[in-house]
């Protein structure tokens, strides 16, 4: 290919996939008990013994990479060949700047090149299923700017709907207050979270009981009418097996012929969820309404 197409690990892009693909992968940063890691996509980590560390008290903290990281990725890159980079929302993090100036400078210094990047407005299992989807393009021999255009023109099709197991965590990172998880623990409300339209993430409802806000990831799904013949279905688990099998089956319930594929939420993405988040992703024929 005359192009490399390629990716951030907060896709969560499952590594069976990665390396089965073959799919260069941007590794993000992150640290625990005042050590740095990278998310290698859980080739080097146990995801259970991470999520127990945090049940436990740890609190893993993430950051930014800098446009010089970018620079190493991208420049050996950029010698031989053009790149796409599929990157996760820009309303998440101000990694992307990074990449857009590091992409300037790259151009200025390989001017024959080319180099396009897209904002998903996704990050985990969502943006996992654009860049599969793109993938499969480029595989068949697609150009670089129609699997580029496919994104953008199809970026709020990718959609994920979430639940947590414990709210501790959504106040720990000032998406819900205090008073607010205190009361929602006392009445096991599950708040349900969705990637909205302008890339951010929004709590829209609140569902009580685990059993119940599973099901309801399901029926939101349906709403945006899933077609199982164009792509997988991913469901995410932050050491939450059992509950993502619970609802494999619901979605199965509803969709008999989905390819239904049930992988794990990654360490950056979990530091702010926590253990016991469970998502469905997938592609609707219809976008995102929030």
């Amino acid at each position: 290919m005359q192009y490399v197409l390629m990716t951030d690990s907060d896709s969560d892009l499952p590594f069976h996939l990665k390396a089965q693909y073959d799919i260069p992968v941007v590794s993000m940063p992150y640290a625990l008990n005042g050590k740095e890691y990278f998310d290698d996509l859980g080739q080097t980590l146990n995801y259970k013994s991470y999520y127990d560390m945090m049940r436990g008290g740890a609190v893993p903290v993430t950051s930014a990479l800098n446009e010089e990281t970018y620079l190493e990725y991208f420049d050996p890159i950029l010698q031989q060949q053009d790149l796409l980079f599929i990157a996760f929302s820009s309303k998440l993090s101000s990694t992307i700047q990074a990449v857009y100036a590091a992409r300037e400078e790259l151009l200025k210094k390989y001017p024959e090149r080319k180099f396009i990047v897209v904002d998903t407005l996704s990050i985990s299992g969502p943006q996992s299923l654009l860049v599969l989807k793109a993938h499969e393009m480029y595989r068949a021999g697609a150009p670089i700017e129609e699997v580029a255009q496919w994104v953008e023109d199809n970026k709020l099709r990718a959609q994920g709907v979430f639940t947590v197991d414990d709210l501790v965590y959504l106040k720990r990172g000032g998406r819900i207050s205090a008073a607010a998880a205190t009361f929602g623990t006392m009445l096991d409300l599950k708040p349900i979270i969705v990637e909205a339209r302008d890339g951010s993430l929004q709590s829209t409802d609140k569902v009580r009981g685990r059993k119940k806000a599973l099901a309801y990831l399901a029926d939101r799904m349906m709403n945006f009418d899933p077609d199982p013949a164009e792509s997988p279905i991913i469901i995410l688990n932050a050491d939450a097996q059992e509950d993502a099998e619970r609802a494999r089956d619901m979605v199965l319930q509803r969709l008999p012929d989905a390819n239904v594929l049930i992988e794990n939420v990654g360490p950056v993405i979990g530091a702010h969820c926590g253990p016991g988040t469970v998502a469905i992703c997938f592609l609707g024929r219809k976008p995102r309404n929030p």
